[in-house]
């Protein structure tokens, strides 16, 4: 069975009850989440060996939906946009495509909200560099020590024109950001723009930005928000949020490596893109430099279809949102799971929310260190066992820093929907391993 532009059309997942893999742990006994993970699971070729990916926030793997989309761009759609001919009108297609699949999964009010790149750090740089034009000196940037560093370093280029680049603090305890601090920062009419995270990277922490994006906005400032590792596992509403500006990846939530921008319309029209003289002016198009990733964009279009279709309802918006609904409770329950399992092995240190009481604060990303070994050794043994997960920074750099784990950095291990209780389990057994003598 196949779609739009003969791209094939996902099943619809049946929708079984299963048993929490957390019942008997730190989430209530007996909870129910109707999430079907084996089903999930055959979608995925790269799960069919035994490999668990716990890699995920680096990027995730993709359903066969989603190979099978850039096949059949190729077969059938390749050529460039704007042409004549029946091919080029098929891309010109793709693209919308995938501009309305996109806009339906961050809740925007327009499919032409959206820009495409390379990825979500070369949109931020582009993006950033017409944003600093405006900037006079004395003017205030503000980010934040939760960040990735691609949403810090393009903002510190503002500094070149005399503009003051302030970062918040976190809470060196839990590893939250400092809301408090954040909005303390604020200063009306002098700044111009807040960078923050809608979740972290590293230690999966998830602030509440609503507080933060009213008082920037009274402030008069814009708000730009990283969402890079939330879209994958929170439904996200940029209209509800009021974000100015969100970015993200697709290859985060089972697609290609595409970036993508949300901006608010008046906003992208307003600033003075950089782009070559030929290039349309029309919003989106003057945002994107040189030829889009057609194929790739078909694959982002797949991405999004794959989630909606584990929801129910009668439009993309409403499954995307049922479908996040259920994700999220499948990966908070393994998440607890981790987190109970780590706690009795006193010998490991979690850094970031562990107690299950607030799991709503966080996503099931876990940073943590083994005494006597470094996360590089961890990650190598690990990896020994089939267990994919990354070691060191991230990116994360005042993450670390402000933690005090830099240089090293810590092992990252990113949950998945087509995780499972049964992957959790091999992990921490793998990790005993590492057990210092004596520490049983």
């Amino acid at each position: 069975m196949t779609g739009t532009f003969g791209f094939p059309l996902l099943p619809k997942v049946p929708v079984s009850t299963f048993e929490s893999p957390s019942s008997g742990s730190a989430v209530s006994s007996g909870m129910h989440f109707p999430f079907p993970v084996d089903a999930v699971r055959r979608r995925f070729p790269a799960l069919a060996d035994g490999r668990i990916f716990l890699d995920n926030p680096g990027g995730t793997q993709v359903p066969e939906s989603v190979i099978e989309a850039v096949a059949a761009y190729w077969t059938r759609s390749c050529a460039n946009v704007g042409g004549a001919f029946p091919a080029s009108r098929d891309t010109d297609s793709v693209v919308l495509e995938a501009r309305r699949a996109v806009a339906d999964l961050l809740g925007a009010p327009d499919p032409h909200c959206i820009v495409f790149g390379a990825s979500m750090t070369a949109l931020t740089f582009h993006l950033a560099r017409s944003i600093v034009e405006t900037l006079r000196p004395g003017d205030e940037i503000v980010t934040t020590q939760l960040d990735h560093d691609a949403n810090v370093a393009p903002w510190r280029d503002a500094e070149a024109v005399g503009a003051v680049v302030r970062s918040a603090p976190l809470r060196r305890a839990d590893a939250t950001l400092d809301t408090e601090a954040l909005v303390a920062l604020l200063r009306p009419g002098k700044t111009r723009l807040v960078a923050v995270t809608a979740a972290s990277n590293a230690v999966g922490s998830v602030p509440d930005l609503r507080p933060v994006i009213a008082a920037a906005h009274a402030a008069g400032a814009w708000v730009f928000v990283d969402g890079v590792q939330s879209v994958p596992h929170i439904a996200t509403d940029v209209q509800a949020l009021g974000a100015d500006f969100l970015a993200c990846s697709a290859y985060k939530f089972m697609g290609p490596h595409v970036g993508i921008l949300y901006g608010k319309r008046e906003h992208l029209e307003a600033l003075r893109p950089h782009k070559v003289r030929p290039a349309k002016d029309t919003i989106p198009h003057c945002w994107e430099t040189g030829t889009l990733n057609h194929e790739g964009l078909a694959a982002v279009a797949a991405a999004v279809e794959h989630i909606a279709s584990l929801g129910e309802g009668t439009d993309r918006r409403t499954r995307i949102l049922s479908a996040m609904a259920r994700i999220g409770a499948h990966e908070t329950a393994l998440c607890a799971r981790l987190l109970a399992g780590l706690a009795t092995r006193p010998w490991i240190h979690v850094h970031g929310i562990i107690d299950p009481e607030r799991l709503h604060e966080r996503i099931a990303t876990i940073a943590l260190t083994v005494d006597g070994t470094t996360p590089r050794a961890v990650a190598e043994h690990l990896g020994a066992h089939r267990i994919h997960c990354w070691s060191g920074d991230y990116y994360a750099v005042n993450v670390m820093e402000a933690l005090g784990l830099a240089p090293t950095g810590a092992v990252r291990l990113g949950i998945a929907h087509y995780n499972t209780a049964e992957e959790i389990d091999r992990t921490v057994a793998a990790l005993d391993q590492l057990a210092p003598s004596g520490s049983g």
